[in-house]
């Protein structure tokens, strides 16, 4: 089974990534498609020049590695992708072999949270549209998905993850729960500028509700946002 998690940034997709790596029949994979998202856009992220000159950035040789066997004998390959580093979303038909999860977090706190670590200049960033786009594409094409929200899971991460592997038909393991501290052998070399949090942590982070406020400027882009957030909401 592949199974394709779609989050944008400062999302718990790491969280999530090691939830997942904690399996013994789990084989991770993450963010394959950065190095082919910076080399197109030219977007000057930190460390963009070695993570292109260490990953392929051949969007159709990265899609026949994807969808080949599972590395390792496994039986499950976890795929951390960032929504908004599908550039071409009229060719993207090669996740019908793939078991899509979507996940989501309130623009609020993902704006926020984005801005500690990077400057953000447009919506196409955060990742909304394109998962807006990929779950129009799914729902053409008769593709089930689910749909979970990032506060659901940092709430009662046993339930969440327990409902998740009951829809895809799988056992759920509670090693999912835990995982050791640092940096893991599959984090993409990015790990140590985006990941500081979830290199200091052994499990999920209990979820605190937080008074956030964002700067005027960045109106039009939590407006667009919103649009999408309740769109995809809808969908869990």
């Amino acid at each position: 089974m592949i199974i394709a998690c779609w989050s944008g940034p400062r999302n718990i997709s790491t969280a999530l990534m090691r939830s997942w790596s904690s399996r013994k029949d789990t084989y991770v994979t993450d963010e394959p498609f950065y190095s082919y998202y910076l080399n197109e856009t030219k977007v000057k992220h930190p460390m963009h020049k070695e993570i292109i000159e260490k990953y392929s950035s051949n969007y159709f040789d990265i899609i026949k590695y994807l969808t080949s066997d599972i590395p390792n004998n496994k039986t499950i390959w976890y795929q951390k992708h960032m929504a908004h580093h599908m550039i071409d979303l009229s060719n993207i038909d090669w996740i019908k072999k793939c078991n899509n999860f979507i996940l989501i977090r309130h623009p609020k706190q993902v704006i926020s949270s984005y801005l500690l670590k990077n400057e953000l200049k447009s919506i196409d960033e955060l990742g909304y549209y394109q998962q807006f786009e990929i779950i129009n594409f799914l729902k053409k094409n008769n593709i089930p998905f689910n749909v979970k929200e990032s506060n659901e899971i940092l709430t009662n991460p046993e339930v969440a993850l327990k409902d998740w592997c009951a829809k895809i038909e799988i056992n759920f393991d509670r090693s999912m729960l835990s995982w050791n501290k640092g940096i893991h052998p599959n984090d993409g070399v990015w790990a140590k500028h985006w990941y500081d949090n979830v290199i200091n942590s052994s499990g999920f982070q209990k979820f605190k509700k937080k008074d956030i406020s964002i700067e005027n400027k960045y109106d039009s882009i939590y407006n667009d946002a919103m649009k999408y957030y309740k769109y995809i909401t809808e969908n869990i």
